[in-house]
């Protein structure tokens, strides 16, 4: 039996997805985040040693990081499903695309959300001086590569409807967490009407919508 060991709100509520898309049988091992500082708590050490969600358990086997994670159950498990035929454009975009979901896009929301809580943590007396350095390097550095990225995503779904064509596949399911991310910040109000169709599309699933559910809350919905 595959196990999801899955945090609350968290990257792991797209392991759920895939899960529910290929039909397959799972168990949910939910991980409440610390209330104060919103990490993982230690008991996911016991599975993983750096304690991160998500991580399965398939047997005896252990996978962590989302990226390895789709890989090991579309090859495991996919029969052809979910991934491009070797060899083609969509498999060349498809491979791209699932990397550059952690690789490119997740490190700048990163940033942006830990820039944000700084001024919010701070002592009452540096609050303006925190304030002040997160909108320079905002101003400066993360903005301008939030909006090169987001400009990209969309600009990538003018010609099919989904990340490597005309299917959904792995990448796509990669590709959501960032781009929910990005929405949720307020990042894709303006003329981004591919990413919102997207978005559309995703939550209209019925294996999103199944995932959903075992997964509990989950503030990108």
């Amino acid at each position: 039996m595959i196990v999801v060991h899955h945090l609350e709100a968290s990257r792991s509520q797209r392991v759920l997805w895939l899960l529910e898309e290929l039909g397959l049988e799972y168990e949910v091992q939910r991980y409440d985040r610390d209330r104060k500082t919103r990490l993982a708590p230690p008991s996911l050490r016991a599975v993983h040693p750096l304690g991160k969600s998500p991580v399965i358990t398939d047997g005896g086997i252990t996978v962590a990081e989302t990226g390895a994670i789709v890989e090991y159950l579309i090859g495991t498990y996919g029969k052809g499903r979910l991934i491009p035929p070797e060899g083609t454009d969509e498999r060349r975009r498809y491979t791209y695309w699932l990397h550059h979901a952690e690789g490119s896009a997740m490190p700048f929301l990163v940033m942006k959300l830990v820039f944000d809580e700084i001024p919010k943590q701070a002592p009452f007396v540096l609050k303006p001086l925190m304030r002040a350095i997160g909108n320079k390097v905002g101003d400066a550095f993360l903005d301008p590569n939030l909006g090169a990225n987001i400009r990209f995503w969309e600009d990538a779904l003018a010609n099919s409807a989904w990340f490597a064509g005309d299917a959904l596949t792995g990448a796509d399911i990669m590709m959501s967490f960032p781009i929910e991310a990005a929405n949720t910040r307020g990042l894709l109000r303006g003329n981004y009407p591919r990413l919102n169709a997207f978005l559309a599309a995703i939550h209209a699933r019925p294996a999103w919508q199944r995932a959903l559910e075992r997964g509990g809350p989950y503030p990108f919905a």
